[in-house]
C-alpha cells in the first residue's frame, strides 16, 4: 500500500455541509429512500443530447472544498485505485487517455486514514474523467463501464457492499456503490453524459461511508464545475 502525505490545503466547512453547497436536489433525497434496492430509478429521465462536447477538464471551484490536479498525494497502489474501464466502443477526443483529468478535492477537517501505526491525510474524493467525441447512450455506457470497472476492481481486492444505486437527472446519469478498499469504507460513483464519463472515489470521514445521496450530489457538482466545452462553458 502506497500512502504519501499530500501538500497542505485549506477549506472552510466540513464535508457534511459541502453537499448543501454543491446543489443537492430532490434526486439525491429520493435515491436515499431507495437505498435498499438494486438499480433504484428516480423520476427524472436523461434529456435528449444537447450537442455539447468537451475539450478539457479543469480544476473546479466547489464550496467547502479545495481542489487541485492529481491524486492529492494519496494512492492505494496495487491496482486498487479506481479508473474508467470497459469503454472500448467509445472514441476519446484527440489527446485523451484512459484515465484523463485527474483531480482531488480536500475538505476541512481533513480525513485521516489509519492502518496499524501509519496515518495519512486523504482527500474527500479523487476524480478521474475521460472525454469522448460522443456518448450516444449515456445510461447504457454507464452500465457497461460501471459493471466492468467494479468487477475489475473487485478482482484486485475491492469488496463490494450492498447493491448499486442509480441516480438520474436531466443532465447526468450516475451510479454509486459502497465498497471496502484495503480495510477502508469507500463510496464510489460513476457518471456519464453525452460527452464524457468519469468516476469519483469518496474517502471515509470518521471511518464511515459517505452516504450515496451525498456522494451523488457531490458528483453532480464536480461534473458541473470541471467540464469545459468548445465555447468555454
Amino acid at each position: 500500500m502506497d500512502m504519501t502525505i499530500p501538500r497542505a490545503t485549506a477549506a472552510v466547512i466540513a464535508v457534511g455541509a459541502v453537499v448543501v453547497g454543491c446543489g443537492s436536489d430532490t434526486q439525491a433525497d429520493r435515491s436515499s429512500k431507495a437505498s435498499g434496492k438494486a438499480e433504484s430509478a428516480t423520476v427524472q429521465k436523461l434529456a435528449a443530447d444537447p450537442g455539447i462536447r468537451y475539450t478539457k477538464v479543469v480544476v473546479p471551484a466547489m464550496e467547502g472544498l479545495v481542489c487541485d490536479e492529481g491524486d492529492g498525494g494519496f494512492r492505494f497502489g496495487s491496482d486498487l485505485d479506481m479508473g474508467v474501464y470497459g469503454d472500448d466502443g467509445l472514441k476519446e477526443i484527440d489527446g485523451g487517455s484512459d484515465v484523463a483529468g485527474e483531480v482531488s478535492c480536500f475538505g476541512s477537517p481533513r480525513i485521516i486514514l489509519r492502518k496499524g501505526t501509519l496515518s495519512v491525510s486523504a482527500p474527500t474524493f479523487t476524480a478521474r474523467t475521460t472525454l469522448y467525441e460522443k456518448v450516444a447512450a449515456p445510461t447504457a455506457s454507464l452500465d457497461k463501464i460501471f459493471n466492468h470497472s467494479m468487477q475489475l476492481s473487485e478482482g484486485y481486492g475491492r469488496n463490494l457492499i450492498g447493491k448499486p444505486q442509480a441516480v438520474t437527472s436531466r443532465t447526468l446519469a450516475t451510479k454509486c456503490q459502497k465498497n471496502v478498499t484495503d480495510t477502508f469504507p469507500m463510496t464510489t460513483c460513476f457518471w456519464a453524459n453525452y460527452g464524457a464519463v468519469g468516476t469519483l472515489d469518496f474517502f471515509p470521514p470518521d471511518g464511515q461511508y459517505v452516504p450515496i445521496e451525498s456522494a451523488a450530489a457531490l458528483t453532480k457538482g464536480f461534473v458541473t464545475g470541471a467540464l469545459r466545452s468548445v465555447d468555454g462553458s
